[in-house]
């Protein structure tokens, strides 16, 4: 998601900003921002316990860190995703490239999906003289179920500010500890 001065300025003022884009193939592009008041040591630290994210990030049914091997993670993971009686559990092995603390990169090595890859970005800054971390999730997204490419986008509309609202709520919760 590109930022530009006006947008940056309305995630820093609290706002959640998310992007769909309707790519080739049915590919839906995802992206989306929000601004945490705690530090991106914080943030990076609920992003990388992959062991606890059922507990902390919304959607997240389980997830198990399942190969280590230095800043490159295979990681288990499933999640709730859908809309109103039609939600399904979807099922993913990610590898996940750290870069701390301020990049991460996960690509579906198997699982429910045809293309499942992205990133999160985390950037010190300042939000209304205080300062905190602008958190940024990209992502491209095309399950390898049937599901129609609006209706992917539909989902993703409602998701992503649910899970970026949760990571800033859990974050800023634990920096008050």
């Amino acid at each position: 998601m590109e930022l530009d001065p006006h947008k940056k300025a309305r995630i820093l003022h609290g706002e959640v900003l998310i992007n769909l884009d309707w790519l080739a193939d049915n590919v839906i592009g995802a992206s989306g921002s929000v601004f945490i008041k705690t530090s991106p040591a914080v943030v990076w630290q609920m992003l990388t316990d992959y062991n606890q994210l059922r507990e902390t990030m919304p959607k997240v049914v389980s997830s198990t860190l399942v190969e280590e091997n230095g800043s490159s993670k295979i990681i288990d993971q499933s999640g709730k995703s859908g809309i109103f009686i039609f939600e399904k559990i979807v099922h993913f092995r990610l590898k996940v490239d750290e870069e701390y603390p301020r990049h991460l990169h996960f690509t579906q090595i198997g699982g429910d999906f045809r293309i499942y890859e992205g990133d999160w970005f985390l950037e010190a800054a300042n939000g209304q003289n205080e300062p905190g971390t602008l958190l940024t999730y990209a992502a491209k997204i095309k399950p390898d179920f049937f599901a129609p490419q609006f209706l992917v986008s539909f989902v993703q509309s409602q998701d992503l500010p649910t899970i970026l609202k949760g990571i800033r709520a859990f974050c800023e919760s634990k920096s008050q500890c």
